[in-house]
């Protein structure tokens, strides 16, 4: 199925609802988006990493503070 998405004419902000409306619905069906095999490559390689203790994780909401203090700048 070919949709044609007038992505030229539209602005940012239409972009960005555009891909929200999309995600919103992909959401509603997850069972219906395929993994990719290496996918489960890599959760298994992180789930090793964290049970050795070789992976550190931090606080969400202390990552995006920083992350918006360096976007200040």
């Amino acid at each position: 199925m070919a949709i044609a998405i007038p992505l030229g004419k539209m602005t940012t902000p239409d972009k960005l609802r555009a891909i929200e409306e999309i995600w919103d619905d992909l959401r509603r069906t997850p069972k219906e988006i395929p993994s990719p095999a290496w996918h489960g490559d890599v959760l298994r390689a992180r789930e090793t990493r964290i049970r050795e203790g070789a992976s550190h994780y931090g606080d969400w909401n202390e990552a995006k503070s920083r992350i918006r203090e360096l976007t200040r700048k």
